[in-house]
């Protein structure tokens, strides 16, 4: 077998952090039919946690690092966990788009362990005071800038993901992607201070859907005349990514001693990393991701929770599928909608007012870009569901069944809704079911762009050779867009 290198997360500052992983891996690997030794496998060390370093330092870095292996037969398989799978990630990218400065090492496998792919809600709070008090008790810097590259909604995570999803399939260069995450915070870990750090859909510190690279990119922008009265239209254009391996380990939390996915070497995650590294061929992989499927739909269907509470009755958890949606409200130049109202709609009355009950589980804005902004979803309620019974009494119903209140749309409402430069109102068009961008513990990326509307009165020319007081013009009709709109302006995130 090819080195394999482990590749730790954010603010790690020892070794430890692997556990007994590599050596219990190397431990089961004979018995899958897989030759490793300890001499084959390295561990990272690598500063996520000076405010100086920023994701291309990492990666350039990593690529300094990898070269020093002398790799006899130029290939590696990587093993990452939490924020070291953007890391290797974005390497990935700057190989292929810099191969005059960059090595020419394949990568032949790719396992990542609760990747924050696309960020991660804490990374936000990681930043404040109770975040840097923390850090001060360690002695180092919380990662200023690594953090937020993790923030939800970041343009630096967007614009990787944005590049995955258009671009080829990597299994076409013979290189295999996997993700394997949690399914459930560990409770014992829970923060007070911090409910993500228990939020079900989520493993503690990565939600699910930021985890899995089976994502989508969404752009609703207007199309044509696109006018429903006062108010324009917008019509849906919908990308998938290439198709990846995803597979939610059981009762696996981010980390921790007891149910950590990487530190408590748990068995369900090394036969399944097991599983990953066997894959030799785009047959391989593609049955390995119906295989993958196939166990979280049982995994789903399982969903109920009960969470002891010492002399009280247990916490009830429903472990319904989860859905990122990533908005971003621009115009067709480019510039953000700062402060306008985006709404999501249910029925065929277009209206807030018939969305399911709970389906709005978080809101978040990016700090650094307050127009971007990261809702998390029920998909299961959105979607609709059936009766939710008691595992202790099936007479019993936990929560009843909720019917689907599809269509689903969008509403936009800027706050410019006049003068000679200034948006309108708009919504997405009838005919488009915004339930179809959305998929089980998957991210959306959706990109909203209004038309700019443009009077007249900007710019007049006239033959009037006597002085003439403009100072007030006269507004006018609004004159026609002369640049078409391109969907590809907004894959660099």
């Amino acid at each position: 077998m090819t080195t394999l290198v482990f590749v730790h997360g954010w603010s790690v500052t020892n070794t430890s952090t692997y556990g007994q992983l590599p050596a219990q891996l190397q431990q089961h690997a004979a018995a899958a039919g897989l030759s490793l030794t300890l001499t084959d496998i390295w561990l990272s060390e690598y500063v996520s946690f000076d405010d100086a370093v920023t994701m291309p330092d990492l990666v350039r870095a990593f690529d300094h690092a990898l070269r020093d292996l002398h790799l006899l037969d130029a290939s590696f398989a990587c093993i990452t966990h939490s924020t070291g799978g953007p890391v290797v990630r974005e390497w990935l990218r700057a190989q292929r788009d810099k191969p005059g400065t960059h090595s020419t090492i394949k990568l032949s496998h790719l396992v990542m362990l609760a990747p924050a792919n696309f960020g991660s809600a804490l990374a936000q709070l990681g930043k404040g005071v109770l975040g840097r008090l923390k850090s001060a008790f360690a002695g180092v810097d919380p990662g200023q800038r690594i953090l937020d590259w993790l923030e939800l909604g970041s343009a630096e995570s967007l614009s990787l993901n944005l590049d995955y999803i258009h671009s080829d399939d990597t299994i076409l260069r013979g290189q295999f992607q996997f993700v394997l995450a949690g399914d459930r915070p560990d409770r014992s870990l829970y923060d007070h201070l911090n409910s993500y750090t228990g939020e079900d859909g989520s493993d503690g510190v990565v939600r699910l859907a930021a985890a899995n690279l089976n994502a989508h990119h969404a752009v609703l922008s207007p199309q044509g005349s696109g006018a429903q009265g006062s108010v324009d239209a917008l019509t849906l254009n919908l990308t998938r990514g290439p198709r990846c391996a995803f597979k939610l380990i059981a009762g696996a939390a981010h980390s921790g001693n007891a149910q950590g996915i990487m530190a408590s070497a748990a068995p369900a995650t090394i036969q399944a990393i097991l599983r990953c590294l066997q894959v030799r061929s785009a047959t391989d992989y593609g049955a390995l991701c119906d295989a993958f499927d196939r166990e979280n739909a049982a995994r789903d269907a399982d969903k109920v929770e009960l969470e002891p509470a010492g002399p009280f009755s247990p916490r009830v958890h429903i472990h319904d599928p989860r859905s990122l949606l990533i908005v971003r409200l621009t115009d067709e130049d480019g510039e953000p909608l700062t402060g306008a109202g985006f709404l999501l709609t249910a029925g065929a009355q277009a209206s807030a007012d018939l969305l399911p009950d709970g389906f709005m589980l978080d809101r978040q804005a990016n700090s650094k870009c307050r127009t971007s902004i990261s809702l998390f979803l029920d998909y299961s309620l959105l979607a609709g569901d059936d009766r939710v019974a008691d595992p202790r009494n099936s007479r019993k119903t936990l929560r009843a069944a909720v019917a689907s209140h599809r269509p689903y749309g969008a509403s936009v409402q800027p706050t410019d809704l006049g003068g000679l430069v200034h948006h309108a109102l708009a919504k997405s068009a009838a005919v488009d079911d915004l339930f179809g961008m959305l998929g089980p513990h998957q991210t959306t990326v959706l990109d909203v762009v209004l038309p700019r509307k443009i009077h007249e009165g900007v710019f007049r020319l006239t033959q009037k050779l006597a002085a003439e007081d403009f100072s007030k013009p006269v507004p006018g009709n609004v004159i026609g867009s002369a640049i078409p709109y391109h969907h590809d302006a907004l894959r660099q995130g």
